[in-house]
Parts: C-alpha cells; sequence; structure tokens
C-alpha cells in the first residue's frame, strides 16, 4: 500500500468593505431594485421623488410571476431603465398588505404589471409574463401618458 502525502492550502483573500456592493443601492444594476411589499412606502418615495410606480403584484406559487424575475426583471436594459425612471415595488398579494391591495386594484391573475402616477393614480395595467421589450414597450406607453 503506497500512501502519499496530502497537501492543503488555505488561500486568505483581504476583503476591502468599501468595495463590496452589499447594499443594493447602486447606479447600475442587474436587476429592478424593488421596494419589497410596502407599498405605502412607495407612494412616499414616489410622491418625493416624482417619479411613476411601478408595481409587480405576484404570488409565492405563480409559475410565471418567477419567469419576469428571473428573465425580464434581470434584463440589465430593463433594470438600468426601471431604476431611473420609476419607484419599483413588489408585493405577495396573498401576504401583508397584499390581499387589501388585490381587492381594492381587483387583481383577476398574477402575475400583474400596473404603472401608477407619483400620486398613486393608477395609468396602465397588464397581466400575465412579458420578455424584456414587450415590459419596455408597456413603460414606455405608461411614461407617454405623463
Amino acid at each position: 500500500m503506497l500512501l502519499l502525502p496530502v497537501f492543503f492550502s488555505v488561500v486568505y483573500l483581504k476583503a476591502d468593505p468599501e468595495n463590496l456592493n452589499i447594499t443594493s443601492k447602486t447606479v447600475s444594476a442587474d436587476k429592478i431594485d424593488f421596494v419589497e411589499n410596502d407599498w405605502n412606502a412607495a407612494v412616499k418615495k414616489a410622491s418625493a421623488q416624482k417619479k411613476y410606480i411601478f408595481v409587480d403584484c405576484y404570488a409565492t406559487w405563480c409559475g410565471p410571476c418567477k419567469m419576469l424575475k428571473i428573465q425580464t426583471f434581470s434584463n440589465k436594459k430593463v433594470a438600468d431603465f426601471f431604476n431611473d425612471k420609476f419607484v419599483n415595488v413588489s408585493i405577495d398579494m396573498e401576504k401583508g398588505q397584499g390581499p387589501k391591495l388585490a381587492e381594492l386594484w381587483k387583481i383577476q391573475a398574477y402575475p400583474t404589471l400596473i404603472i401608477f402616477d407619483e400620486n398613486a393614480k393608477p395609468v396602465l395595467g397588464t397581466m400575465g409574463f412579458m420578455k424584456a421589450d414587450e415590459l419596455m414597450r408597456f413603460a414606455q406607453e405608461a411614461l407617454a401618458k405623463k
């Protein structure tokens, strides 16, 4: 029986905390930066920034909702545009304030995407999965109504 020596090496990397991206507050992102499950915070932020509000109404069990997050909301062109032009909020319509908002907004299917003006008045809505170019057209149509 032949025993070979085994060598292990440990590499230590020195991390510079000032250069780590540990928050979602970035100038350019790889995904849409959403306010999570807080409609009131989104409205307050939109009013202060004079921006429209983009709402992603979803349910955790919804397949097309998951596809939106993975494919469309993580598209760099979409993310840059939405992070610049909108206050974005993602709301689980089956938890917290979601059920009341679902009733108020008459949500019938998931995902439902709604754009509101800075005063929380609905401008445009749609249902179902959208590819990146379709979502961009939807957003531009809403902004054209400004």
